[in-house]
């Protein structure tokens, strides 16, 4: 049996270097740090046709550190 080298690894979706196996699929701390933040920040989202009730917006709504909370 012929041995076959490991499969080649996807890059870095960040910034396109070789992925790392300690941060795969990432090179770095700081891309994967980076993706964290784009997911937090509502850049990444899932794609939906439904209508959020009005609890969904009460949850979801952004909020403006300075209102008064209710």
């Amino acid at each position: 049996m012929i041995a076959q080298p490991p499969p080649k690894a996807a890059p870095c979706p960040i910034c396109g270097q070789p992925a790392s196996p300690r941060y795969r699929p990432f090179c770095s701390r700081r891309c994967a740090d980076v993706d964290l933040g784009r997911w937090f920040s509502g850049q990444y989202r899932v794609p939906s046709t439904e209508i959020p009730s009005e609890m969904d917006e009460k949850y979801t709504r952004r909020v403006d550190p300075d209102d008064e909370v209710e």
